[in-house]
């Protein structure tokens, strides 16, 4: 990470390698989890840094991640413990995107498994480089605002309803299911009437041919 220079515009600190210990400096009690993630999640800058209109990592999040699997297992790490910094590396660029994004995705992404530990490294990404803490403040917000039964509410129809419809099991059953709640995350639909209903207008019940979405 050494002399790796960042875009000053975004990382007026200086080189990946100061910008990471000062991440490793703002750590209060950290989890052993949050704490590699602070020192690892921009560990594929380095092999991914190119210099185009201005220095650009690209995939250095899909890189990073790969690095910190080998990384972490090499070092006879758990493979929760794996899991768990992985996803604090494979998640910590999407903030950027939170004041865009759809509320059901937005919903999924607040319910990400340790979803405080994501913030957090946030808040630290944040404060040891450019000191923006707009997107921080906003997904705290919602998070605090927002009850565990809005982010995962109990699913309206499941496959069984679905297969009483006259639908056939497959890969499609994902998808139709996904559909139903990200139209119920979006306070599109409440009830299993309701979701029924979205199924059979959007789905075709095929006639021995796979589940597609229906014209227009």
């Amino acid at each position: 990470m050494k002399g790796v220079a960042q875009p000053p515009e975004f990382h007026p600190e200086g080189d990946v390698w100061t910008h990471t210990l000062m991440l490793l400096e703002n750590l209060r009690n950290p989890s052993p989890t949050l704490a590699l993630g602070a020192l690892l999640h921009d560990v594929g800058k380095p092999p991914t840094f190119r210099l185009a209109d201005r220095i650009r990592f690209d995939g250095h999040v899909e890189k990073g991640v790969k690095m910190a699997t080998g990384i972490l297992s090499r070092l006879r790490f758990s493979n929760d413990q794996i899991r768990g910094v992985t996803a604090l590396i494979a998640n910590h660029m999407r903030f950027k995107d939170a004041p865009r994004m759809k509320v059901s995705t937005l919903k999924r992404f607040l319910r990400l498994e340790n979803f405080p530990e994501h913030l957090e490294l946030h808040r630290l990404d944040c404060v040891s480089s450019h000191g923006h803490l707009d997107n921080y403040q906003l997904v705290r917000q919602k998070m605090e605002e927002l009850p565990e039964e809005e982010l995962k509410p109990q699913p309206l129809i499941t496959g069984s309803e679905l297969i009483a419809a006259g639908y056939q099991p497959g890969p499609s059953f994902a998808r139709i299911l996904s559909a139903v709640e990200d139209a119920q995350l979006e306070s599109k639909i409440q009830s299993p009437q309701d979701a029924m209903a979205m199924v059979l207008a959007r789905f075709r019940i095929p006639d021995g041919a796979p589940i597609g979405a229906a014209p227009g």
